[in-house]
Order: C-alpha cells, then structure tokens, then sequence
C-alpha cells in the first residue's frame, strides 16, 4: 500500500465504499426463461443495478476477460475490478468453453462462457448469491432425488427442452450440482408448463 492510500480518509477508502455498495445494491431476476419458468439475472441487470451507485461512490467498474488454456481445455477468465483512481479492488471467475453445442457457432460459445465469467465474477465482487444454501434446505433421499431427475428428463423431452438449457437456466453444469429445492422448482415448472401446452 502506497502513501497516497494510507492518507485517505475512511470513508474515501475504496473498501468502504464497496461495502456501502454491498449493503444497497438490489439486483432483480429481470430475466423469464419460458422453457423452465425461471426468473434469472443477466449480466446487464447487474450493470444497471449498480450504476448509479458507482456515480453516487465515484467509483469505476472494469470488466474484461481472456481465454485461457488449463489443461486440454480452454476457459474464459473474466475480471471485474472495481477502482477509486487510486485503490483498486479486483475479482476474478473462470468459464469453461463447451466443445459444442447445438444451434451455437464458435463465437457464440465464446461469447455464452465471457457472460457467464463476467456474471460470476460480478456476483463474487457485490456478493451477489445466484445459488440457494443447501444447508438451509431440508434434503431429500437419493433414492426421491433420482425420480426427481428422472421426471425431469421425461419432461424435457414432452417439451422439447434440450438439457442443456435446462442446466444453462439453473447455472449449473451438471445435475449434480442442482440443489433439491432447484430440482424440485424445475420439475414443478415444467409440468405447469405441459399443463399448459396439453390445455390449448
């Protein structure tokens, strides 16, 4: 730490300015998913949230990301880095760029995994939690959790729901890595939703 940032006053410090902003910052799942009836948040819900805080703090929020090799596989790594001018205070998230997908050139992919980075990113910066605490769930037997995703899977195909949006919608990557409370709510929406599709 330099002169310059031992001479600031507290409440000019950039880390109590970020705390005021993770205390006020209200970020809304803007976004509806039709396949799943999910309301989610984007990127760009994020940025308009937390804009006029950064006017009211005067503080500048920088993203950027860049692809990166681990392994045989390649990621992207997205940087949110929030500064004063003097202080700066920086988060980063990585994505894995999916080999293929259907209906998605290169670019896109590309493009898909820098989103999800940079929201992830964000999220870790403002403490913005995008997952439930499975602690605070009341579990259920795997035995239930397989029928669950079992029904699951059956439902997707009555819809015509590729998997992978199913996961994209719930920011997993895999089923194991849905909560039960997740799993449930999908199942419930999906069968809202044939209801629906089997009523017109």
């Amino acid at each position: 730490m330099n002169d310059e940032q031992i001479l600031l006053p507290k409440n000019e410090k950039i880390v109590y300015k970020l705390q005021q902003i993770q205390q006020t910052l209200k970020a809304p799942k803007n976004q509806h998913n039709s396949y799943g009836g999910f309301d989610y948040r984007s990127c760009e819900d994020i940025y308009e949230a937390v804009k006029p805080l950064l006017k009211e703090h005067e503080l500048t929020l920088i993203m950027s990301d860049e692809l990166t090799q681990i392994g045989e596989r390649y990621y992207i790594k997205a940087s949110a880095k929030l500064t004063n001018g003097i202080e700066t205070i920086e988060n980063t998230a990585y994505a894995r760029e999916d080999e293929s997908k259907k209906g998605m050139d290169g670019s896109q992919i590309t493009c898909a995994a820098s989103s999800y980075a940079r929201k992830t990113a964000l999220n870790g910066l403002f403490l913005i939690d995008d997952v439930r605490d499975i602690d605070a769930e009341p579990g259920i037997t795997g035995q239930d959790r397989l029928k669950l995703i079992s029904r699951m899977n059956e439902l997707e195909l009555e819809l015509d729901i590729p998997h992978e949006k199913t996961l994209e919608i719930c920011h997993v990557k895999s089923n194991n890595q849905m909560t039960d409370s997740q799993l449930q709510e999908c199942v419930d929406n999906m069968e809202k939703r044939l209801k629906e599709v089997r009523g017109k």
